[in-house]
């Protein structure tokens, strides 16, 4: 079965997460992705520990299914190659400084003229503007400016950062949506189109009601620890032998909930009632909720709570979370060749992901890709 992608040719200029993310996505989908890298790889090869038969990790994680080549833009022959590859490529993707790559005649205008049905993607930290394109794009940087960091923590200590680089791989997914979009049209027009992300964008987009406090409601959310600021209870809560997360989202949760506590009458206390009234007075509620679940396990309250129909979880490590999923029959972890990695998590009804080619040694495919872009 072909993957819905198959056909595609997927030429990538990025490095690190962000691009990279979005091209490994595309590649499972069935396009044809060729890595293109420095003579000194890509930067994760070297972002260790951990690593598996001395290869890192991070760069496993998200460079399967991609041919590389290696290819000193500074050197004429290989500059040559970079360029035929843009020129025969459906799709480009890059996370050089904006306008690094016109020195190169790889920027979108350039090769654009002779390219003229190539959707090109941009992703950076700021964007191209004269205010950002300067600005290096680091995840942790966007993480501090963009206001997620105030948020996340416990409410008297420091800032964190989120315990991934959330807003690179939600640029990578923005981006992958921006590449699907401009093919699409595309097909209509038979023209492509310079698409761009930025990190900063994707950020205040995905601090979703934070942002949205702010821009629509002129208020400045700060960090409640693992509270939610609308919603009650949305949170951790102890248990004899440690914290379950408890997530009622509405009424008819609630009223659940406090059946299988045994506290019914909460549901129609006049203080408790309604969700707003709830979230208003957590600090009252909390206790009375904590009496009765202090009095079982987490493990058999999940039981019952999640029988009940509420939402509601431990606190996992990493490990437990992929066993988890293995439990309800996500089969999280496809091998490729024999490197373990984490399924796509898109099924399609008439098509399919497919894992062809574990993550590439640097330039392992590039005698082959030389012979076929000089002929």
């Amino acid at each position: 079965m072909k993957g819905p992608l198959s056909g595609l040719l997927v030429a990538d200029f990025s490095r690190i997460l962000a691009g990279p993310y979005a091209t490994m996505l595309l590649a499972d989908l069935g396009a044809d992705v060729v890595k293109v890298e420095s003579p000194g790889g890509d930067d994760t090869r070297s972002w260790q520990p951990p690593v598996r038969d001395g290869v890192s990790t991070y760069y496993l994680a998200v460079n399967r299914n991609k041919r590389s080549i290696a290819l000193d833009l500074k050197d004429p022959s290989d500059l040559v190659a970079a360029q035929e590859l843009a020129r025969r490529a459906d799709v480009l993707v890059e996370n050089f400084r904006p306008g690094g790559l016109a020195r190169f005649g790889l920027d979108y205008e350039t090769v654009a003229a002779g390219n003229p049905r190539l959707v090109y993607a941009s992703i950076s930290g700021f964007g191209s503007g004269p205010g950002g394109a300067a600005l290096p794009g680091y995840d942790l940087i966007v993480q501090a400016i963009s206001g997620l960091m105030s948020l996340t923590g416990d409410p008297s200590g420091e800032p964190y950062r989120a315990g991934i680089s959330v807003f690179d791989v939600m640029a990578g997914l923005h981006a992958t949506i921006g590449v699907l979009s401009a093919l699409n049209l595309r097909h209509e027009t038979g023209r492509g189109q310079h698409v761009e992300v930025n990190l900063l964008s994707s950020a205040l987009s995905g601090l979703v009601n934070q942002s949205s406090a702010y821009v629509a409601g002129g208020v400045v959310p700060l960090r409640m620890g693992n509270s939610h600021p609308s919603l009650f209870p949305y949170e951790p809560l102890p248990c004899a032998d440690g914290e379950l997360i408890i997530t009622a989202g509405n009424n008819g949760q609630f009223r659940k909930l406090v059946e299988v506590l045994g506290v019914p009458e909460l549901a129609d206390d006049p203080r408790f009632d309604r969700n707003e009234k709830r979230t208003a007075r957590r600090e009252e509620l909390r206790p009375l909720l904590v009496e009765r679940l202090m009095t079982r396990t987490k493990l058999e309250w999940f039981r019952e709570i999640i029988a009940a129909g509420v939402p509601c979880g431990p606190i996992n490590t990493v490990d437990a979370g992929v066993a988890f999923a293995e439990d309800i029959g996500l089969d999280p972890v496809v091998t490729v060749g024999d490197i373990p990695t984490v399924r796509n998590p898109i099924t399609f009804s008439g098509s399919a992901a497919s894992y062809r080619l574990p993550p590439p040694d640097l330039d392992e495919h590039g005698a082959e890709l030389r012979k076929w872009l000089s002929a």
